[in-house]
């Protein structure tokens, strides 16, 4: 009973969220805010992963594989 009085007083802070967000944004630059953008218990569809280039983590990591070497005296 708790957890659906908590979801109905979100559905209604989600909602006047919403309306604030869109009123003070610009229509240009962004797009519409909906209520499941504020909600917490509404889950949302997996957005597809962003492909990154790696390049240059493997370049960081293949480059400096005597970084945990001492420096100094070779004797140690």
């Amino acid at each position: 009973m708790a957890d659906g009085r908590m979801r109905q007083a979100w559905n209604h802070t989600s909602t006047v969220l919403a309306l604030i967000a869109n009123v003070n944004r610009d229509p240009k630059k962004s797009k519409a805010f909906g209520p499941k953008d504020f909600h917490p218990y509404e889950t949302r569809k997996a957005e597809r992963p962003v492909k990154a280039d790696i390049s240059i983590l493997k370049k960081f990591v293949n480059g400096n594989r005597n970084h945990g070497q001492r420096r100094g005296n070779p004797s140690r």
